[in-house]
């Protein structure tokens, strides 16, 4: 609040206080984290006997600036079709943007003398309050211009109250009160204390009142007091409490119909939390019974518009219920953290789980050959890029093997069912931080978070190196913007025409961005060397996202929104090359064409993450990916929508658009097997969420402690729609968008179970082979087409992948009696080798390539009439062939060495290059652990570091190319 200090107004922080001396907490705490904004406290001058929320508006200070949270209707400050949102329907029962100061008089006015002496007494016992006299009151209500008629009908009770004084008490806490029972801030109904109720104060009050008036030469007899009549003492405004719910007022009904009437205010603060409890409860039900009508899944009715065709209407509603609990949340316009946390954590659950619920087994084909090389590292304690080429970066699988080895664990089917699940929860928590770093209203942040989790459909969050090196890279922007996040107001001249004009209005917009202040310098090296840390880790396990993270730094630098330096994109940029050019040398060194060949094929990679994915497919399927596309262009639509809305409103949120457009350059790279798409998707996400909230709430946040209100736009306009309804649509609307990307997310992400859903039977067939692979064995898998790009769509790979081989394909065709390829294939294959025929297989083939819904039966009957062929092994979801009769002295050949005899090739300066590789990252190290201590730290220091420095980079980069060029031409 604000009190009298001499001259002027001093502002108190630590609560607020009422005329009377009373305490009074505030509605909510002041949450500096929330909005980054100094609150604004006032006074309120909203009469007790109510206005129009018209007379509100309308109201003025003393210094001649409205008091109210919407200006009027001549000052109305909306833009364009956003409207203003502050609540001035009714300000006694929500919270409001200002601190309230309520009074048993309310008089929207400072204390008086006579007033702060009567605070000053009640704190040491049983005093009286002085009040006003008729003249003082009718002095102080007449220098308000604009009192209604419900402030004149306050000023009569008030003075009828002030012929007689209120006694007052302390209490042991310290909050003075009413004598009678009721506190100063709610007085309770009844008659005024007559003077005979206190015969010995009102002589003191009356002498007190004639000193104040009558001349000091002419004392006059104080006049017999009169009875005073019984007058009803105007009520205190009611304020909510946190959470939206009125409080029960004075005099209200107790009983059974009290409490009930009580429950029901209260409903805003446990109705959502009992709507997702229940809709998790139900999702849970509704997926795990055995199937039956309105409950349960048959994974036999999963056709080809995936998991979607085989869910119960009950787990539609369950969905719905969770997601109607988070806006009812959030149109509470208060800032429950844990609340909407643990509600995206529930609706999370729902859609990223669902496939751990239905499945038997770890979904995904892929994720079982990465359990098989964390099961070769545990087992052998080396990593051999010889046996694939993933594992020339280890050190995700690397990590695995140390956990699993340390804990005991000898079984992953369970980390590798809940894996998916426990991602996207991992990648909420970085996320949260990076959105309490941007200038944004409750609303916007909160429905960002959950539109995050909607619309990662894309499928990477398995048991994979990029679902792990994912949560590193929003970890990495986290950091980045917490921590070394950088504002400044642009101080430089508008140009005045050109580009560089525009550029320069943008560069002087509003940052959508919190600058970083009050860091310790240990806080800071501390977060740098993590910083660090999680560059590295990624550079080891993953080939792609060293480059996202090392784009998103160098445009930060370039926008100037990071206190870094450029010496540190330098070294980590030197720390992918060196791994790249020492560490995977024995998968490069022979595919130069593979790795650089589709370096700015812009056009062709994005034509293979698209329309290559749509042409011949079921039609029911074509819809899933057609539904997939739809999202991308929904999300983009809406992200441009929000960035255009910050604009009008002069606020430029250059991280978001980074984060969007930096993993679009990927584009340029190879194709990365037709899935450099998805890869950009979901490194784009975050930017891409962020935009789309401001699509719906673009406002800028309140300052005030609640963070309830929004702002109007920095342009002042005419309104346009009404505040309330605006506000209003704005809830229901996102609410829609958010059902509608839920649903689109089940049939996206889970549009492919019926090839994807791994089964108990396929699990046992390849069992069956690891049981039998001794010294060696060979497992061939049905393709339409050969070509590298097709990988198995079985559970390949989980044991001994040194000595099990998945590299052979088996051309089939549409005639299932056309078995002559697949034969033959099986036929130059050595002993111990098995053509593999599984229900996934079967599925991929129907849904993508046209292939008729009878063809896999009609083809195992087939591969059963040759007289070539052999079944070993079979069950209802796979059969294992091989072939009948070998030459006879034919031997089952050795496995591969993973290991080559003369060593990894090298180049003749390499020696040198790993020396100027060390004295490069020391000094680069050094000047920007230096440059933590400020700008002008140690200049003649970091000088003499980056004499070091250039030249070494220099030399060390020219070993690197060298070692390019002269391997691949001597291999």
């Amino acid at each position: 609040m604000r009190q009298p200090d001499g001259d002027g107004i001093r502002t108190v922080s630590g609560g607020s206080s009422d005329v009377h001396g009373n305490k009074e907490e505030s509605d909510v705490p002041f949450d500096p984290d929330a909005t980054g904004i100094i609150p604004r406290l006032t006074f309120d001058e909203e009469p007790s006997g109510g206005d129009a929320p018209a007379d509100r508006a309308g109201k003025k200070d003393a210094d001649g600036k409205g008091s109210g949270s919407l200006p009027a209707d001549g000052d109305a400050a909306v833009d364009g079709d956003t409207a203003v949102d502050p609540d001035v329907d009714d300000r006694a029962a929500d919270q409001t943007a200002t601190f309230r100061i309520p009074s048993a008089l309310h008089i929207g006015r400072p204390p008086t003398v006579k007033e702060a002496e009567a605070a000053d007494l009640a704190s040491a016992g049983t005093v009286s309050m002085p009040v006003l006299t008729e003249t003082e009151a009718d002095a102080e209500t007449a220098e308000d211009a604009s009192t209604s008629a419900g402030a004149s009908e306050a000023v009569e009770a008030t003075r009828a109250v002030s012929r007689a004084s209120i006694p007052l008490r302390v209490d042991a806490s310290g909050e003075s009160q009413a004598a009678a029972g009721p506190s100063a801030a709610a007085p309770v109904a009844g008659p005024a204390p007559t003077p005979a109720a206190a015969p010995e104060r009102a002589p003191e009050s009356g002498a007190a009142s004639a000193a104040t008036t009558a001349p000091a030469a002419a004392p006059a007899p104080a006049p017999a007091p009169a009875p005073a009549p019984a007058v009803e003492p105007v009520p205190a405004p009611v304020v909510a409490p946190k959470g939206g719910a009125a409080p029960k007022r004075a005099g209200a009904a107790g009983g059974v119909m009290g409490r009930l009437g009580a429950l029901v205010a209260s409903a805003p603060t446990w109705l959502p939390v009992l709507l997702v409890l229940e809709g998790l409860v139900m999702y849970v039900l509704a997926l795990k019974v055995p199937p039956g009508p309105f409950r349960g899944v048959d994974p036999s009715k999963i056709d080809g518009l995936g998991l979607i065709s085989a869910l119960p209407p009950t787990a539609f509603l369950a969905i719905l219920i969770m997601i109607v609990s988070f806006f009812v949340t959030v149109a509470q316009s208060t800032d429950r953290k844990f609340l909407l946390l643990f509600q995206i954590a529930a609706i999370t659950f729902a859609l990223h789980g669902a496939g751990a619920l239905v499945a038997s087994e770890p979904r995904f084909p892929t994720a079982y050959i990465h359990a098989g090389f964390v099961e070769f590292i545990s087992r052998t304690g080396e990593s051999a890029i010889s046996i694939d080429a993933r594992m020339g970066w280890p050190g995700f699988f690397a990590l695995f093997a140390f956990v699993t080895k340390a804990a005991g664990i000898q079984d992953m089917t369970t980390i590798l069912q809940w894996t998916p699940l426990l991602s996207n929860l991992l990648y909420l928590l970085p996320f949260v931080l990076i959105l309490r770093q941007v200038v944004a209203t409750t609303r916007a942040r909160w429905f960002a978070a959950l539109l995050f989790v909607l619309v990662q459909w894309i499928g990477q969050d398995y048991f994979s190196p990029q679902g792990f090196t994912f949560a590193l890279y929003l970890a990495w922007v986290a950091i980045l913007l917490r921590w070394f996040g950088r504002v400044e107001p642009r101080t430089k001249p508008i140009p005045a025409k050109g580009l560089r004009r525009l550029i320069g209005r943008l560069d002087a917009m509003t940052p959508g961005e919190l600058a970083n202040t009050g860091t310790f310098r240990a806080d800071k090296l501390l977060m740098f060397m993590l910083l660090v840390a999680l560059f590295l880790a990624s550079v080891a396990s993953h080939q792609i996202t060293p480059f996202m993270m090392l784009g998103v730094l160098t445009a930060f630098l370039i926008v100037k929104r990071t206190s870094l330096t450029w010496a540190l994109p330098f070294f980590l940029g030197l720390a992918v090359l060196a791994w790249i050019s020492y560490m995977t040398v024995g998968f490069w060194s022979s595919q130069i064409d593979a790795i650089f060949g589709g370096l700015g094929n812009i056009l062709q990679n994005l034509r293979s993450n698209t329309g290559d994915r749509i042409e011949g497919s079921d039609p029911a399927h074509a819809m899933v990916l057609q539904a997939r596309l739809g999202i991308l262009v929904v999300i983009l639509s809406l992200a441009a929508t929000g960035l255009v809305r910050r604009l009008r409103r002069g606020v430029f949120d250059r991280s978001a658009l980074i984060l969007l457009c930096v993993p679009v350059l990927a584009l340029g790279l190879q194709s990365y097997g037709g899935e450099i798409g998805l890869r950009i998707y979901m490194f784009a996400l975050p930017g891409a969420c962020l935009l789309a909230a401001y699509a719906f709430f673009p406002n800028l946040p309140a300052d005030s402690a609640d963070v309830r209100e929004e702002t109007v736009p920095l342009r002042r306009r005419n309104v346009r729609f009404d505040p309330q309804l605006t506000k209003k649509l704005s809830v229901v609307l996102a609410a829609c968008f958010a059902v509608l990307f839920a649903f689109a997310f089940l049939m996206a992400r889970y549009g492919n179970e019926k090839f994807e859903r791994v089964t108990t039977g396929e699990v046992e067939a390849l069992h069956h082979v690891y049981a039998n692979d001794k010294p060696s064995a060979r497992v061939l898998y049905l393709v339409p087409k050969l070509g590298p790009e097709v990988t198995p769509t079985m559970p390949w790979g989980e044991r001994d992948v040194e000595i099990v081989s998945f590299n052979v394909q088996a051309l089939v065709h549409k005639d299932p009696s056309q078995i002559a390829d697949a034969v033959k294939a099986l036929q130059e294959q050595p002993r111990n080798s098995y053509l593999m025929v599984s229900r996934g297989q079967v599925s991929y083939l129907q849904l993508n390539e046209g292939y008729s819904a009878d063809w896999g039966e009609r083809f195992r009957a087939a591969l059963d009439a040759s007289p070539d062929l052999k079944r070993v092994y079979s069950n209802a979801d796979a059969a294992l062939y091989t072939w009948k009769k070998f030459v006879r002295g034919t031997e089952t050949p050795e496995p591969r060495p993973y290991k080559t005899a003369r060593g990894e090739p090298t180049s003749p300066w390499t020696p040198v290059g790993i020396a100027a590789l060390g004295l490069t990252w020391a000094t680069l190290f050094g000047y920007e652990v230096i440059r933590l201590n400020g700008p002008n730290r140690a200049r003649r220091a970091r000088r003499r570091l980056l004499y070091l420095a250039i030249p070494s980079f220099v030399v060390a980069f020219a070993v690197i190319i060298e070692r390019f060029l002269y391997i691949a031409a001597n291999n």
